[in-house]
């Protein structure tokens, strides 16, 4: 099967040999670490993503419900056979993710994003390819993303990312007294 990557929105260094997983899908606190340390340990450092030189930023914590919802789309994508961030029911990324939990509702600003390959074998054979991309990189890389959960199941990988930033204590509490409303909105970076 030909290994496929995409990316949506906007060279991982091999730090060892890292363990195949070829259970049907692998959510374990050693995949959890693993995938955390190859990516915090760039996003330390700052790399470039194609010809864009990234520099350092914050890591990424694992998020359940950012997990969950890729989990559902890789199982979704291998049920079905077909690879693509949007669903074949017509769900998007953001549809998906919202529905797991993850979502803007009290957050001063709110943005996903998403990574996707078929066909890789192991952890760093996929984080390879994701950080080799450029689009992918730029993702693993957004200081905007806070939180991921990652997923793989029959080798579909899903990479799904979080960032979002709470209010200030101070509007919080306008909010909360009713001096200040809420009102949502959209915009696009």
């Amino acid at each position: 099967m030909k290994n496929i990557i995409k990316a949506i929105f906007i060279s991982l260094i091999t730090f060892g040999a890292l363990p195949v997983y070829s259970q049907q899908t692998f959510s374990s606190g050693a995949f959890k670490r693993q995938f955390l340390q190859h990516i915090n340990s760039m996003r330390q450092k700052g790399c470039n993503c194609g010809t864009t030189y990234m520099p350092p930023v914050a890591p990424l914590v694992w998020n359940y419900q950012l997990e969950q919802a890729a989990m559902g789309h890789a199982q979704d994508m291998a049920n079905q056979n077909y690879f693509s961030h949007n669903s074949l029911d017509g769900r998007t990324m953001q549809d998906r993710i919202i529905a797991a939990g993850y979502n803007y509702k009290g957050f001063r600003s709110f943005r996903v994003g998403e990574n996707i390959a078929a066909g890789q074998q192991s952890i760093s054979e996929v984080s390879n390819g994701w950080f080799k991309s450029e689009g992918h990189c730029k993702n693993l890389m957004s200081p905007y993303f806070k939180e991921i959960g990652i997923a793989t199941y029959n080798q579909n990988w899903v990479e799904d990312f979080g960032g979002r930033e709470s209010f200030s204590p101070e509007v919080q509490r306008k909010i909360k007294s009713g001096e200040y409303k809420l009102i949502e909105g959209s915009n696009h970076p």
